[in-house]
Order: C-alpha cells, then structure tokens, then sequence
C-alpha cells in the first residue's frame, strides 16, 4: 500500500499541528507520510508541546514550524480548528478537528490535547487502513 500524504495545518504549526505529526509518524509510519504546517511565521515549536510529546514517548527532535509552501502535495488535509478561515490546499480528503489551542494555558491542558490528538490521528490511521478515508 502507498502511504497517504497527510497535512496538519494550524495558523502557527507551533503546537496542535506539530503534536498531530509527531504522533502521525509514531503511529501511523507504515499508512502516514505526515506533514505539517502553518498560515504565519512562528520561530519555535512550542516547549510544552514538546515536553508533552516526549513524555509520551514521541520524538520531536527536529521539529521547526514550517509554512505551507514548505510541504508538498498530500492527499489529505487535516486543520487543527484555526478559529480562522484555514487556507485552500488541493487534496482528496479535508477535514477539521476543532481542537482548542492549549497555548498559554496550564500544563494539564497540553496534555488534553495530546491525548485528543491522539485519538483522532488513530482514527485516522484506521479509515487510510481500512481504505473508507476517501468513500463519499
């Protein structure tokens, strides 16, 4: 099976959009070539993004916020809930997960988000497995 080229876009790709790759990678190497990025300029990944990440035992070494222009075609275009009009980006799938941005809130709130992003990106995984992602 070819893997599917999927892209989490959020305005800053600085933590929601990072943390879906991360576990995207972790999860989903053999189905996912995972991507992400954001609408504006940010200069860092988010350190509690990362430190949450870690902690569950997934690798962001290397992790810098890209924009769009840095990815390529994908198949699949996932938003994070940007509370803005998300960008236009040419794909098969397009879906968005409404998640709230744990930035500048408490530890226990980025760990939600992991948790929540974990869950969708296994979801995910499943309907590119189970070869349902792209039925109307």
């Amino acid at each position: 099976m070819e893997k599917v080229k999927v892209a989490f876009v959020c305005i800053h790709n600085s933590c929601r959009s990072q943390m879906a790759e991360g576990w995207a990678k972790h999860l989903g190497g053999e189905f996912i070539e995972a991507y992400s990025a954001g609408t504006e300029d940010y200069p860092e990944v988010k350190p509690d993004a990362v430190k949450v990440m870690e902690q569950a035992g997934v690798s962001m070494k290397g992790h810098q916020p890209k924009l769009l222009e840095a990815i390529p075609q994908v198949d699949v275009v996932i938003t994070m809930g940007c509370g803005v009009k998300c960008p236009y980006l040419p794909s098969r799938h397009r879906e968005d997960w409404g998640l709230e941005d744990p930035s500048g809130k408490p530890f226990e709130e980025f760990i939600k988000t992991r948790e929540l992003i974990k869950e969708k990106v296994l979801d995910l995984i499943k309907r590119i497995e189970e070869n349902t992602l792209f039925e109307n």
